[in-house]
């Protein structure tokens, strides 16, 4: 792939130049004459490399680089910059920079130095691919992130570019889409990997007792303290923190995440000793802390310093094409576990998983494989095994994004025989007229398809198989 270049220069014949060097060269180029700017294209858009100079009208190539760096861990830097100022070039370098250039330069210089940063970026990316790859081989299945599709594959993109530095990360999505699985990705390709990774769930425990977890207490330092205790953020030390659903805190745990995010320091219950916590926060939500933070529940100054890097894991209902690699992953998974010989689904089966609309995400596709998987008696996973919300016998809707077509709706005192032969019919509606996998979507032989509807009805064929 071509690499993509940033190049940054408040002269514009100079910018001019280094464009046209190494457009000439093969790279993807991008210009800008300011920092503002540049920040303006580094959010929009994927860079492997920065070539900025060191005194820009708005700022200087340091401070770019640091903010650079918080929007994109893994992309190189190199600072252009007049004799005069070596010592601030060799400085950058120390804090991250790859190398410098110093004007007037030659282009063969130009063009190593790109080179050889450009070189190190690729060996740096594939480093963390292949490290992520080895830990997850020692990883039970259930904490490995499963998909193909597009916003799977940004997903992890994203894990791997934050997981370098040490930016507050904010997690969002629906309840069960698998936030916590992203977490434990951003971890484990952190250099913090060797330590741990301390989980709090805030909707969980009430507010007195989620300061006493975070922060931990002194002996006396409330009823039945009975003795000192570290906090979550304590035990996290030198590690990661995740702190699951932290839209539910209250605001007094807001204010004392806030310090904490601010100077990295907090006092435990019943104690005047202030602590230093060296952690990464990992933060997540389903709800939408815009509106809490309108509605007076959330702080504004907490969502900015949570809000950092922001990554959305979207519902399954929008990634479907991963339900039939999660669902055959969790029938492998639930088939060990309870000791069952399953290890097909059926396609009637994966249509209709395909199909349903998931409010509960992927958990609740976890817990539907687990169910049917256990009163599978044979191998094949058919539907007759399957929730019966997901077969659309469920009454009304089950949830945001349902579908009309996949219910019905019967009145009380509906003769039996006219209750069969209107199921059948919209099932064989969403079939497209297949009666054998209407059949198995019904738990039923074939031919009673045929017996129950009138001879004008019994249209399509009956396929090989049927009873």
């Amino acid at each position: 792939m071509t690499a993509h270049i940033l190049v940054v220069d408040d002269e514009d014949e100079l910018r001019a130049s280094l464009g046209k060097v190494l457009e000439r060269a093969g790279y993807a180029v991008e210009a800008c004459d300011s920092v503002a700017r540049a920040l303006g294209a580094l959010a929009d858009g994927s860079f492997n490399l920065l070539v900025t100079d060191f005194r820009l009208p708005d700022g200087d190539g340091l401070d770019l680089m640091r903010q650079a760096r918080a929007l994109a861990p893994d992309m190189e830097v190199v600072l252009v910059t007049a004799y005069g100022n070596i010592p601030l070039a060799v400085d950058a370098i120390k804090q991250g920079a790859y190398d410098f250039l110093t004007k007037p330069f030659k282009r063969a210089d130009l063009e190593r130095v790109v080179a050889r940063a450009l070189e190190r970026q690729t060996l740096a990316a594939e480093n963390r691919r292949l490290r992520i790859e080895l830990a997850d081989r020692g990883l039970p299945p259930a904490l490995r992130m499963i998909g193909q599709s597009p916003a799977i594959r940004h997903i992890l993109q994203m894990a791997e570019q934050v997981a370098a530095s040490s930016a507050t990360v904010l997690i969002t999505g629906e309840s069960g889409t698998g936030k916590e699985l992203v977490a434990e990705a951003i971890h484990r390709l952190s250099a913090r990997r060797p330590q741990a990774l301390v989980k709090v769930n805030c909707a969980a425990l009430p507010e007195t007792l989620l300061e006493a977890e975070l922060f931990g207490y002194e002996r006396g330092a409330f009823t039945g303290a009975v003795g000192r205790r570290d906090g979550r953020f304590s035990l996290a030390h030198k590690g990661t923190l995740f702190l699951d659903e932290v839209g539910s805190t209250s605001l007094a745990v807001q204010v004392k995440l806030l310090r904490v995010l601010q100077d990295g320091t907090f006092e435990p219950l019943g104690s005047t000793r202030t602590l230093r916590a060296d952690c990464r926060i990992i933060a997540a939500t389903n709800a939408d802390l815009e509106r809490e933070v309108e509605a007076g529940r959330f702080r504004e100054d907490l969502y900015y310093r949570l809000n950092v890097i922001t990554i959305d894991v979207p519902p399954l209902r929008e990634r479907r094409e991963d339900i039939p690699l999660l669902a055959n992953h969790f029938l492998r998974l639930h088939a060990a576990r309870n000791e069952k010989i399953a290890d097909t689904l059926s396609t009637a089966c994966l249509d209709r998983l395909t199909a349903y609309h998931w409010p509960g995400n992927v958990r609740e596709l976890e817990h539907a494989i687990e169910r049917a998987v256990v009163l599978s008696p044979g191998r094949t996973v058919t539907c007759e095994h399957l929730p019966a919300a997901i077969l659309g016998l469920a009454r009304g809707r089950s949830g945001p994004g349902s579908d009309d077509s996949s219910t019905i709706q019967i009145s009380v005192g509906t003769p039996l025989d006219e209750v069969e032969r209107r199921l059948i019919e919209e099932t064989l509606k969403t079939t497209g007229g297949n009666k054998q996998r209407a059949a198995e979507l019904l738990g039923i032989a074939a031919r009673t398809i045929y017996r129950k509807l009138p001879p004008g009805r019994q249209e399509g064929r009956l396929e090989d198989g049927a009873e």
